[in-house]
């Protein structure tokens, strides 16, 4: 078994062994209080340029499998990478991989989809202390180095210091499709919902067509002419990688999208997307939310409901605050219960709202699930008053 190493910015060197490709990866180091849904968490677009430490001690037990990937691969296209998925991370620290796949879904273990893949990880370090180092330091640069990539500590160091930061990182157009697709529901579709895929999970579009809308899938870059040509119902924004500070692009197409009076949802960096086009400032988190059990309140009823998140960077504001947007009067409509991170921001008029969290649940609890009922009854809403035919 190869050695391998987990090094920290702040010049902390965790030594294990390799698991997955040997070589180097460099990204931003976070962690995941998942138990279950590595596959999910492993190909979700969102976790790009990032090397994620699981903090459930032992990862692999069901293998991989060709259902539960939540990626299509680069530029949508399923055959460069199988039916199982693109693997998004940067690279993977576990602490103890199963020596035994046991699923009857399981196609490969986790560890030969991450060598296939070219995915640099490390298994062997305690994870726990990693991820208190990351928890009271704050999310930092990182490198994880085997092989022949190994060299002295101040090396590897130094190495890790030399990348970019997250902050600062325009990241959605390296994961989004590059020409687009259409996801249709299995009878005659409803409703026609354009999405903009700044990092999109595959299991978002398969939410819509449940209800009847066909998803037309388009590139971060798309204009409102490529939306206004498909005369869709509404406008879905993704989640997605990277500082929302620098999506202006994507600000001023949602900027557009709400001028032409289109119901808008969004989720994850979908959010931080509407509530910028909203007026409001985003910044980075200490640590981020990254798990499946994760607790939000609803401020108009005081509900909670438990989510899957994983986001780095927040909007600005607090329970329940309303304020004036050129679109009309909008609050935080949700925030975080463990700190108070605002979750969700609407327009009162109820014409576009968005969650900071991942109400598909791929992986994850089912209570968000509502908010893709609440927008089709939007959608149902504006055909009954004749808004659109």
């Amino acid at each position: 078994m190869t050695a391998a190493v987990l090094v920290l910015e702040n010049g902390q060197v965790f030594r294990g062994r390799e698991y997955g490709a040997v070589g180097e990866t460099l990204g931003e180091a976070v962690f995941c209080t998942a138990m279950t849904g590595y596959q999910e968490t492993l190909t979700d677009p969102s976790y790009h340029r990032q090397i994620v430490v699981a903090t459930a001690p032992q990862i692999g037990n069901t293998g991989w499998n060709n259902e539960d990937g939540e990626s299509t691969g680069s530029a949508g296209s399923e055959g460069e990478v199988g039916d199982s998925g693109k693997i998004w991370v940067a690279g993977y620290a576990v602490r103890n991989p199963t020596r035994r796949v046991s699923n009857w879904r399981a196609t490969t273990s986790l560890e030969a989809e991450l060598e296939r893949q070219g995915i640099v990880g490390i298994s062997g370090i305690d994870t726990r202390t990693v991820v208190r180092v990351l928890r009271d330091h704050g999310s930092m640069r990182a490198g994880v180095f085997s092989g022949a990539a190994l060299a002295d500590d101040d090396e590897l160091i130094s190495r890790v210091r030399s990348q970019p930061s997250m902050k600062g990182a325009n990241l959605a157009g390296e994961v989004s499709t590059d020409t687009g697709y259409l996801v249709e529901p299995g009878s005659d579709p409803q409703f026609t919902v354009a999405a903009i895929d700044l990092g999109i999970k595959t299991n978002t579009p398969r939410m819509f067509a449940e209800r009847g809308v066909a998803v037309h899938v388009l590139p971060a870059d798309a204009g409102f002419d490529a939306i206004a040509e498909l005369k869709p119902d509404g406008v879905f924004l993704s989640n997605g990688p990277g500082d929302p500070a620098t999506a202006d692009d994507a600000v001023a197409l949602t900027r557009q999208v709400l001028g032409a009076d289109l119901p808008l949802f969004g989720i994850c960096f979908g959010n931080q997307i509407l509530g910028r086009a909203f007026g409001r400032n985003t910044y980075k988190m200490k640590f981020g939310h990254r798990g499946i059990n994760i607790p939000v309140i609803d401020a108009a009823t005081g509900k909670v409901s438990i989510t899957a998140q994983n986001h780095g960077f927040a909007l600005e504001g607090e329970a329940g605050e309303e304020f004036d947007t050129d679109f009309g009067r909008a609050r935080v409509s949700h925030v975080c219960a463990n700190d108070g991170t605002v979750e969700g921001v609407e327009l009162l008029s109820g014409r576009a709202f968005s969650v900071q969290y991942h109400p598909e649940a791929a992986a994850g609890p089912h209570d968000a699930a509502y908010l893709f009922d609440r927008f089709v009854s939007l959608l149902e809403a504006d055909r009954a008053n004749g808004t659109r035919s």
